[in-house]
């Protein structure tokens, strides 16, 4: 590797830079965040300054722990441009006016060190603009690297290169990017608004004008664009709602100077005299005083309200009805208003898409991959095309007179993606197949599966063999809800790498790790009063997590997005854990009115005695792992995990989700050398009954205060009984096998009880815990 990337700058602390600057601090890097001098400012760093205050109060939260936010520097430009000077890359996310940059640019050049690289984080400025009149050593080293918000959150990270660009340090940057930041690189041509932002803001436009022509509501159109077509729930308006109504005729407008007047763009781009209205009058989305939706919250009731698009004003929302389509072709086929609506948009989308086809993206795939990373698409423009078939939309869209592209007419009757021999190929320009290609250090499970078989597999779980000796054992249940099938399947892939295979990883590429327990088969054993099978289910759970943890092999869990309550305890129980960065992890069990029952007590326990932090006696531990287990507290991400005991300091954490099973495999294959099995635990020292009363007494504290429920004490109870050992005194050593019985015993009193029935039910039917 060449150029090192050590310390980053940021210049311009504004919602981009700010959440930029977050996200180098995320990753563990130092990073000088600078912004102007108000006119008159007593503090001359106070808007830097204030934007990293305001990020540790956003949310969802900039920052992925509070420790973080210390690695950021902040200063002015005026006064501190200098500390710039030892930073391995600058980015400039400042104002969109060129001869503003340009004068950062001239100073920037004065004081930064030979060779570290540039960046504008601009996404209408093309890049030849930007380096017009720079030294050549400027241009060698500057690129365009546009980031989308929120910078944690967002894995798309366009890049573009000039011709005088240097490709090493182009290649430095997007590997940075990619490995250190955790984003998902596209490399876009020097054209107008890049690839993401082109094609989805000609969507939008799109979408508004066809509904106001086809007089449907804003519910409708909604429905309509968004799940059926695998985007996110909001469709159009919600989005612009969530991204601010106000921004719209801006980026519009600077589309409509950059892009040439044969450019589709024009047609859609026209004035509505609606939105601007909305704006003049405050109306600019969820950061205003509503948008198309707005909440109402008149005489204490809090009312959804959608904006009637033909008289202007607010009416209740509605869910509109759409005829239950079987497939996306059979939705723009309908013989509807919503039908007809269905094809206009996504037929022009595609469309549209395949005129980007050198002159923005390289290739299809490039399009594909910046609207799912860029706008959570769950297919991309090409990827619908394949869904509807070339042929045919060819065929309609030359029926209904609507241009169709050459790219789309050359492959019409071929599809865009195929699987030949075990890879996943995309239709080139030159009408030759390619093969898709991952970076080095990418595994997934999803190319495994284009060639491979399950090794084992039942109703919801599989297992799959990912090379070099490594099982991978895969969840598929509904929310990788852990069930008898997953527990079982768990028995029988311990047997199996025990006998044929050298360590097992424990990953899969839902969208949530899991989410704990079936509550749904819990609340049905208990409504027959079939207390012997939940008893029997929560035993077998014990022994599968144990026979995990004894196992005479390296087990890593490599945890993504949730993992709540069993999906928790699988984390506490393998030997290593390599982390997805954005992990949620938390024993949540007492929301559902029970405690942890598959010896998620006794590992946190072990855990907090073993921090040398930690005060020594017997309470100590057990109350901080009283306080985390009765409040169902969940980590904020992999590293806050960390400091809640989730995740030990050993254990690793991978920004890029890509490359999450990769990192896991390697860690478990760096075990297998001389691997030996934990020691089982001992608890000596266990408060016992007064422990118990002690923390019991906490609990109705809270409860006086308001804080806790009724129900809530009851759970805190049974909790502080398992925590402190039972009826254990304080000269009893009380095993581990004791410590799964006490929270065996502790579950099975909670689940008679009707308020835990009733917070199981309510959680089945809402989604949301129950304060009874």
């Amino acid at each position: 590797m060449g150029m090192q990337i050590r310390k980053v700058g940021v210049i311009g602390a504004g919602t981009m830079g700010a959440g930029i600057a977050a996200q180098v601090a995320n990753a563990g890097l130092p990073v000088v965040l600078l912004d102007i001098v108000p006119p008159g400012a007593n503090n001359r760093s106070v808007i830097a300054e204030g934007a990293v205050a305001k990020l540790l109060k956003t949310e969802p939260a900039a920052f992925m722990t509070r420790a973080a936010a210390k690695l950021v520097e902040t200063g002015n430009i005026e006064d501190d441009l200098a500390r710039l000077s030892d930073c391995d890359w600058i980015i400039e996310a400042v104002i969109e006016k060129t001869e503003v940059k340009h004068q950062l640019y001239r100073r920037l050049e004065a004081i930064r060190r030979p060779g570290s690289a540039i960046s504008s984080n601009t996404s209408t400025i093309p890049l030849a603009v930007l380096t017009d009149g720079m030294p050549e050593a400027f241009r060698r080293d500057f690129l365009i690297t546009h980031f989308f918000n929120p910078p944690r959150y967002m894995r798309l990270l366009e890049i573009v290169a000039g011709p005088d660009s240097d490709p090493a340090t182009v290649d430095a940057v997007a590997h940075f990017a990619d490995v250190t930041l955790g984003k998902s690189i596209v490399r876009c041509e020097d054209s107008p608004g890049f690839i993401a932002n082109r094609l989805g803001i000609y969507w939008m436009q799109l979408a508004v004008c066809e509904t106001l022509d086809a007089g449907l509501t804003v519910e409708e159109a909604d429905a309509v664009l968004g799940r059926p077509m695998g985007v996110p729930k909001t469709g159009v308006f919600g989005l612009m709602d969530l991204v601010g109504i106000d921004l719209g005729p801006h980026i519009n407008a600077s589309m409509a100077r950059a892009l040439p007047p044969s450019d589709a763009f024009h047609r859609v781009n026209r004035d509505i005299p609606l939105i601007g209205r909305m704006i003049a009058e405050g109306y600019t989305g969820r950061k205003g005083k509503g948008g198309f939706y707005r909440l109402n919250r008149d005489g204490g009731r809090k009312t959804k309200e959608a904006l009637d698009l033909k008289t202007g004003e607010y009416r209740p929302e509605h869910s509109p009805r759409i005829a239950e389509a079987k497939d996306l072709k059979s939705l723009v086929t309908a013989p509807t208003p919503h039908g007809a609506f269905a094809f206009r948009v996504l037929a022009q989308t595609i469309a549209y898409a395949a005129t980007l086809v050198p002159s923005a993206a390289s290739d299809i795939a490039a399009v594909d991959d910046t609207m799912r990373l860029g706008y959570n698409w769950r297919w991309g423009p090409f990827e619908l095309a394949d869904k509807l078939g070339t042929d045919w939309l060819v065929r309609r869209l030359d029926e209904e007179g609507m241009a169709v592209p050459a790219l789309l007419r050359d492959a019409a009757g071929r599809s865009f993606y195929r699987v030949e021999k075990g890879r996943r190929q995309f239709l080139g320009l030159d009408g030759a197949y390619h093969d898709i290609v991952r970076p080095e250090g990418v595994l997934l499970l999803e190319d495994i599966k284009l060639t491979a078989r399950p090794v084992l597999k039942n109703a919801s779980a599989s297992v799959w063999d990912i090379g070099d000796g490594v099982l991978c054992l895969e969840f598929t249940s509904k929310s990788n809800a852990l069930d008898d099938k997953i527990v079982e399947m768990i028995g029988k892939t311990v047997d199996l790498v025990r006998d044929k295979y050298k360590a097992l990883v424990i990953y899969n590429e839902g969208q949530n790790f899991s989410l704990g327990a079936n509550l749904g088969l819990a609340l049905f054993a208990a409504n027959i009063a079939a207390w012997g099978e939940i008893d029997k289910s929560i035993a077998a759970g014990q022994q599968a997590y144990k026979a995990l943890k004894y196992a005479p092999f390296p087990v890593v869990a490599a945890p993504s997005g949730m993992a709540l309550g069993g999906g928790c305890e699988i984390v506490l129980h393998a030997d290593a854990v390599v982390a997805h960065a954005e992990t949620y992890i938390g024993l949540v069990e007492a929301g559902v009115g029970v405690i942890p029952g598959w010896g998620g007590c006794g590992e946190m326990i072990s855990r907090w005695r073993a921090d040398p932090k930690l005060p020594r006696g017997p309470m100590p531990a057990v109350a901080k792992v009283f306080e985390t287990i009765s409040t169902a507290t969940v980590a904020k991400s992999a590293a806050d995990a960390r400091d809640l005991k989730f995740l030990r300091p050993g254990d690793g954490i991978t920004m890029n989700r890509n490359r999450l099973l990769a990192d896991a495999k390697a860690r478990a294959l760096s075990m297998v050398d001389g691997y030996a099995p934990p020691a089982p635990p001992e608890f000596k020292q266990m408060p016992g009954p007064s422990g118990a009363y002690a923390l019991r007494m906490a609990a109705e504290g809270f409860r006086a205060r308001g804080i806790a429920t009724p129900h809530d004490v009851t759970v805190a109870e049974a909790l502080a009984s398992a925590l402190t050992g039972g009826e254990a005194d304080y000269l009893d050593v009380i095993s581990e096998q004791q410590m799964l019985d006490l929270e065996r015993a502790a579950f099975l009193r909670l689940i008679r009880t009707g308020p835990t029935l009733a917070r199981i039910e309510h959680t089945l039917e809402t989604g949301k815990p129950l304060r009874n």
